[in-house]
């Protein structure tokens, strides 16, 4: 049986990572499933867990008052969910839910936050992962935005 530091090292966000800053991770980790249609995340929530995804697929969604939620992202295996807990106030921008059987990997971000200003290379290193994901679902944004609004 595989160990959660092993585990996480085939995630493709964590290639390359140090085994001591896997090892160390790991002890903020644990496996979640999610049914399908099952929240990850609601938008405006605490920002307490950000989840690798190992199977299935998850809907980044933004609630459109009196109809259905605009799907801005629909993310799959090897992605993440919940760059949020990086910024503060650590507060969800994404509802995500579950497309179908969902497996992942959820990290404490309190625990990690904790963890980053203790080793501020570490620190830098989720900074310098996570930044080109923000940017990226901000792009994914916009266009949602310009296909929303776009001219008719």
């Amino acid at each position: 049986m595989e160990t959660m530091d092993q585990l996480m090292a085939k995630h493709p966000f964590f290639a390359g990572l140090a085994p001591e800053y896997l090892e160390l991770l790991a002890g903020c980790a644990r496996n979640y499933r999610f049914d399908a249609g099952e929240y990850l995340i609601r938008e405006g929530d605490p920002a307490d867990t950000f989840y690798l995804i190992r199977h299935g697929r998850v809907t980044l969604e933004i609630a459109a008052p009196g109809s259905a939620p605009v799907v801005i992202s629909t993310l799959g295996e090897s992605e993440i969910v919940g760059a949020s807990w990086i910024v503060p106030p650590y507060r969800a921008e994404f509802d995500a839910r579950a497309m179908d059987l969902t497996r992942a990997i959820g990290i404490d971000a309190k625990c990690l936050r904790g963890k980053c200003d203790a080793d501020h290379h570490l620190g830098y290193e989720m900074m310098q992962r996570f930044l080109p994901i923000i940017v990226k679902r901000l792009h994914a944004t916009r266009l949602q935005i310009l296909d929303v609004y776009g001219s008719k």
